[in-house]
């Protein structure tokens, strides 16, 4: 059975809306800025929240900002979006594993973290998906893993450590070392409880793999323990 990650579908298909042009472009209600915003609450809640001395806000994805929260309805709708290239047959079969499996919310916001011991600040990316069930979760984070491991192009990426345990629920790979390229990406992906996690962190060369590591630990953190989600 085809299963696939809500959190890496969003990646794909928000960063393919920054250069396709004939894309359907997502409109989402403009935030107000005069407005004080609310506290957050419930799966935006379990971001991490912005801090100006280590989490400034990112760059904008695409045309959905830099915070947003879909509703498990736009969250799905968006993951059939991204399938939308296969041939005919199989995306019929991969739309059919999706409603299987729907995602009952979905938050996403960029940050640039100022917190890295080589100076060079890094931007990261955080997608939070709720499934509803750990089965699920526990098997989209291991098709991902799976998936980045068979490319055999990745680098493994840093084991998350700490007194949490996040080793064997976590995994997170890098791009190939080309002189030529002067950018380092790193694509993690984990779970807690129902909430698969998806983590992009990207800097000029090299990358602070330690605080991008210690970024996503404490994002995880942060959704273990629901006092810290309020």
């Amino acid at each position: 059975m085809v299963v696939l990650a809500a959190g890496a579908f969003t990646v794909v298909t928000v960063r393919r809306a920054d250069r396709d042009p004939g894309a359907p472009v997502w409109r989402l209600p403009k935030a107000d800025k005069a407005a004080a915003p609310a506290p957050a609450t419930g799966l935006l809640g379990m971001l991490l929240p912005y801090d100006a001395d280590r989490y400034a806000r990112g760059p904008d994805m695409a045309q959905f900002g830099s915070d947003v929260a879909l509703t498990g309805a736009q969250a799905n709708l968006l993951r059939k979006e991204s399938i939308k290239d296969p041939p005919r047959s199989q995306r019929r079969e991969l739309e059919r594993q999706l409603d299987r499996n729907p995602v009952r919310g979905m938050t996403m916001r960029g940050y640039v973290s100022r917190d890295t011991a080589l100076g060079t600040p890094c931007t990261m990316e955080i997608v939070l998906a709720q499934m509803g069930h750990q089965r699920t979760v526990r098997s989209m984070a291991g098709v991902q893993k799976q998936v980045f491991g068979a490319l055999k192009v990745f680098r493994e990426g840093p084991e998350i450590k700490g007194y949490k345990g996040y080793k064997n629920s976590t995994a997170c790979f890098l791009t190939p070392s080309d002189k030529d390229v002067r950018l380092d990406t790193m694509f993690c992906s984990g779970y807690v409880g129902d909430v698969l996690v998806t983590a992009t962190a990207t800097a000029g060369r090299p990358l602070d793999k330690k605080s991008a590591e210690d970024m996503l630990r404490a994002q995880l953190d942060r959704i273990k323990e629901p006092e810290a989600a309020v």
